[in-house]
């Protein structure tokens, strides 16, 4: 049952977009300290398109290892190959894994039926809870609510990230699939009325740079402390709308290397934030007290 502020982990790399260890050391003890509730290792925000096998799996298994049981680890395993995702998924199981964010397969456009075989023959082959990811705005497919519906009585099926920022459609879920099934947000602008209307937290790109107040704003929520939670969430509406002003992990990535966090690499078709870009996020992070005030 994980709850809260779950980060969409980066994943650090050097210049030269080879993957950078000892920077993700200190982001997974990072987020320990800082209170953050779980960690997804290579999702979205992680490069998982552009990681190869090895890599997806060495980048599981060290944030598996380096948690050391202190916060649960949810690992990226989604592919639009369903025998590439059961090989993830199992990798993912046999490395430590908490639990797995399956996304759905993304360009191939499969029908519902299509949609729910696929994750009914993840779940059949591997034993490890399952979360359902659904991005239309990035897969150009979507999940409905009566095919999450169907796939929530797969016993090892235990939620979905649900990102199109619709809390209609969150309402919805909830209402097919009861409060067992386990919601949570991947929009973090809509994050906090979608905690309070029952989902059960956040997986979040803005916990990347700001986890303390994250999290204490996902604990307000869950605990029906609306005012606190709302106090919380306004001074992080400016991260929520400007780490997306190009395509994330770009501002993300980006925002991390100007707090002396991260090197600054990212890996093609990515390239680092734009020059036009870079004033207006700079001045939020300011703004938000990520930077110092000059």
């Amino acid at each position: 049952m994980i709850r809260g502020s779950i980060v969409a982990l980066v994943t650090p790399m050097r210049a030269d977009g080879s993957v950078d260890w000892e920077r993700l050391r200190s982001l997974v003890n990072w987020h320990v300290e800082q209170g953050t509730h779980a960690i997804v290792a290579v999702g979205t925000t992680g490069e998982s398109a552009t990681l190869g096998f090895e890599e997806h799996d060495s980048v599981i298994r060290e944030v598996v290892a380096l948690a050391k049981g202190r916060i649960p680890v949810i690992a990226g395993t989604g592919a639009n190959n369903t025998e590439e995702a059961i090989r993830l998924t199992r990798d993912a199981k046999r490395d430590g894994a908490d639990a797995c964010l399956l996304v759905t397969p993304y360009y191939n456009k499969p029908p519902q039926e299509g949609l729910y075989q696929h994750f009914l023959a993840v779940a059949r082959a591997v034993d490890i809870p399952q979360i359902l990811y659904n991005v239309p705005g990035r897969t150009s497919c979507d999940l409905l609510p009566e095919t999450v519906e169907r796939l929530s009585k797969v016993p090892n099926i235990v939620g979905i990230k649900e990102a199109t920022g619709n809390l209609e459609r969150a309402r919805e879920i909830r209402e097919r699939c009861g409060d067992d099934f386990m919601l949570y947000s991947g929009d973090d602008a809509t994050a906090l009325d979608f905690i309070l209307a029952g989902g059960h937290g956040d997986i979040s790109v803005t916990a990347n740079v700001a986890p303390a107040k994250m999290a204490a704003m996902c604990e307000a929520a869950l605990a029906g402390d609306a005012d606190k939670a709302r106090a919380l969430n306004a001074e992080l509406e400016p991260l929520h709308r400007d780490l997306f002003i190009e395509a994330n992990p770009i501002p993300v990535k980006w925002a991390l290397f100007e707090m002396g966090l991260i090197d600054a690499g990212i890996r093609l078709p990515l390239v680092s934030l734009s020059e036009a870009a870079q004033p207006r996020l700079r001045e939020t992070m300011r703004q938000c007290g990520l930077l110092e005030v000059k």
